[in-house]
C-alpha cells in the first residue's frame, strides 16, 4: 500500500473513530470546552494565556471558553501569585468527576466494540496502539 493511501484511509479512519467516542462520551460539552477541560487537567492550573497557547485558540476564544466553564462550576480562578493582574484556573471537583465519566463511557464503547473482534484482531490494534502512539511522541 502506498503511504499516500494509508496516510488517507488512516485519517479518516481516526477523525471518524474520534467523532464517534465524542459522541459515546456524551457529557454535554461541545468539543472546545472539553478539550480545554483536559488541557487544565494535563497542564494546570494555568492563565487563560498558557490556556490559549497550549489549545492553539486566540485569547478572546479562550476567555469566552473560561466563561463557559466557570458559569457551569467546572473551572474556578484564583489569583495568581506571580501576576496579580491575572487568574489561575484549576478544575473543580465538578470538572474533574466529569472528565472521569466522560471517559468511562467512551472506555465502555470501546470495550464492548473490541470484544466483538478476534485475538488476533485484537493484538494487531494493540501493536497500531503502540506504534500511533509513538507517531504521536515524535
Amino acid at each position: 500500500m502506498q503511504t499516500t493511501s494509508l496516510a488517507s484511509r488512516l485519517r479518516l479512519s481516526i477523525g471518524r473513530m474520534s467523532r464517534r467516542l465524542r459522541q459515546e462520551g456524551g457529557g454535554g460539552l461541545p468539543s472546545s470546552q472539553y478539550s480545554a477541560l483536559v488541557t487544565i487537567e494535563r497542564h494546570g492550573p494555568l492563565t487563560p494565556s498558557e490556556l490559549a497557547e497550549r489549545e492553539r485558540i486566540q485569547r478572546p476564544s479562550a476567555t469566552r471558553v473560561l466563561a463557559r466553564l466557570e458559569e457551569t462550576g467546572l473551572v474556578e480562578r484564583t489569583p495568581d501569585p506571580s501576576d496579580g493582574r491575572s487568574a489561575l484556573i484549576a478544575l473543580t471537583p465538578a470538572g474533574s468527576a466529569l472528565l472521569g465519566e466522560v471517559r468511562h463511557a467512551k472506555d465502555v464503547y470501546l470495550e464492548q466494540r473490541l470484544e466483538t473482534l478476534t485475538a488476533k484482531e485484537r493484538a494487531t490494534l494493540e501493536d497500531a496502539a503502540e506504534i500511533l502512539e509513538r507517531l504521536l511522541a515524535e
